[in-house]
């Protein structure tokens, strides 16, 4: 049997709580509420220019043409940036209390509401952000924020369907992101991906040069393992401890690696907090001869044993506590049937949401593998008729453009204008934020030019801006040791042709 069923009159109130998962609680809400803080932060820094009032994707635009049921939202109701700032510090404040542990301290139900506002908070952000929050970690951090409202405080018992309900959640995210991979670009099934991915992933790190320039046989031994962990090590999240902390401490080990190669905003990180959370107290107990957050009482060997529930915890739960987490925990069961189909299907969506509340999701991540890096370069000139000379390059936070500048390392920050300059050689359509974003450019909006690493006018308008494309390879280590630069490039075409304010101006008014 998967899981030990207490038999007897108070078998199932016997089953419902465990004493081994107290850490696991304390990893879940403190982490889940850094990312949370993490995300507020960004929303008070990045909201503004990308989607405020005068933003590139104005959400009032947006829910003028978007009912409320399909993405509901604070916002639906009013928006002012103002009103976003209040929900972003709000959200802050709530979660650096979880972080601090002050909700923690009082009854049950404190954590839950806090968690619950924000996770409304946040929601309301994501459900109107468009472009620049589609991306599969924002749905993610909403259905953690979600699940980790019913752990209880330290006061009571976890439930063990909320355990059950993060193995669920960790292994959709990992064998999601596994058969996407194993069913989409035949690179991951011969095992080439990584001979590419270093180099052409959205937005390389620090380390990604290095790690581009490794053994052929290591970029194999890379994919096999990236296979493995994905799509075979999920399943010991249903076999009994230990098993599940094994699989936890793989899924923490090899994200880990990814956190050094790559900046994928905090999706590493989520990872790595829900794995963490598969480790039970027993094998925290084992591994470290000591609990990193000691509970109250100390874990009854039949519990820790086990890793699942036990017998003598379940009358620390208050009733209420036990029915409303209970309720909540069978109406994820029933969201999870349409995720659970989506892992099966051929025709596997990924990063997909099935209702709008985001509680229960289906999960991945590269399908198919980029062979060359194209950048899009945005130039400026202050000249009345510009020569060759006269175009200066605007530099990006994150994103390649000074061939020799470093790629930086960003994440767990999530630069969204970066990201999506990344899809457009891809061919992705809807690029009106785009021409927004020129026009922008050329009014020198000082909150669009924040989001930039230097303006090279100093907050003066440009006459013009072009856009030019151009192939981006790493250097190889002999070129690098004589030209001390990291990426080469040569221009492939030029994507828009000089324009100025008068010209563009109509973009901004659409």
């Amino acid at each position: 049997m998967l899981l030990d069923w207490p038999d007897g009159p108070g078998g199932w109130l016997a089953w419902w709580a465990t004493d081994d998962y107290d850490v696991a609680r304390e990893v879940l809400q403190r982490g889940v509420a850094a990312l949370l803080l993490l995300a507020f932060v960004q929303a008070l820094l990045q909201f503004r220019p990308l989607l405020g009032d005068h933003g590139l994707l104005p959400v009032p635009r947006f829910t003028a043409q978007v009912r409320f049921w399909d993405a509901p939202s604070l916002f639906h109701l009013r928006y002012s940036d103002r009103l976003l700032a209040v929900v972003a510090w709000l959200g802050v404040a709530g979660s650096a209390s979880v972080v601090v542990g002050l909700p923690q301290a009082g009854p049950w139900w404190l954590p839950a509401v806090v968690f619950l506002l924000l996770w409304a908070g946040y929601l309301s952000i994501v459900n109107v952000g468009q472009r620049f929050y589609g991306f599969g970690w924002e749905m993610l951090l909403c259905e953690m924020a979600f699940l980790v409202a019913w752990l209880g405080a330290p006061g009571v018992p976890v439930a063990f369907g909320a355990v059950l309900a993060a193995r669920w959640l960790l292994f959709r995210l990992e064998l999601g992101a596994g058969l996407i991979k194993w069913r989409g670009d035949r690179a991951w099934r011969n095992l080439t991906a990584l001979d590419y991915h270093h180099e052409t992933q959205p937005m390389p790190g620090p380390l990604s040069w290095h790690a581009h320039h490794l053994p052929r046989w290591w970029h194999r031994t890379e994919v096999v393992g990236n296979h493995v962990s994905q799509l075979l090590v999920p399943w010991l999240l249903w076999l009994p401890q230990p098993l599940p902390s094994v699989a936890g401490i793989v899924v923490v080990l090899t994200q880990g690696w990814l956190v050094l190669t790559g900046n994928f905003a905090w999706l590493n990180w989520a990872a790595i907090v829900l794995g963490a959370a598969m480790v039970s107290d027993g094998v925290w107990r084992a591994l470290l001869g000591w609990l990193p957050f000691a509970p109250d009482a100390a874990g009854s060997a039949g519990g820790a044993a086990a890793g699942g529930p036990g017998s003598d915890v379940t009358a620390g739960a208050p009733g209420a506590y036990v029915v409303v987490v209970s309720l909540v925990l069978l109406a994820l069961l029933a969201l999870s049937v349409r995720p659970a189909r989506n892992l099966a299907s051929r025709r596997q969506k990924m990063n997909a949401s099935f209702e709008p509340l985001r509680l229960v999701n289906a999960y991945g991540a590269f399908g198919s593998v980029t062979r060359r890096r194209d950048e899009v370069v945005v130039e400026g000139s202050a000249a009345v008729r510009p020569g060759p000379d006269d175009w200066r390059e605007y530099d990006f936070r994150g994103k390649p453009g000074d061939v020799r500048r470093r790629p930086p390392q960003v994440a767990p920050y999530h630069l969204r204008l970066d990201w999506l300059m990344w899809f457009i050689p891809l061919g992705s359509g809807g690029l009106l934020w785009f021409e927004r974003f020129l026009v922008r450019l050329l009014e020198a909006d000082p909150a669009t030019l924040r989001l930039l690493r230097r303006d090279p006018f100093d907050g003066q308008p440009p006459r013009w801006v072009r856009v030019r494309l151009f192939r981006y390879r790493f250097t190889t280590p002999d070129e690098r040791r004589r030209g001390g630069g990291w990426w080469v490039r040569h221009e492939i075409t030029t994507l828009v042709d000089p324009v100025s304010l008068a010209t563009l101006g109509a973009a901004a008014r659409r």
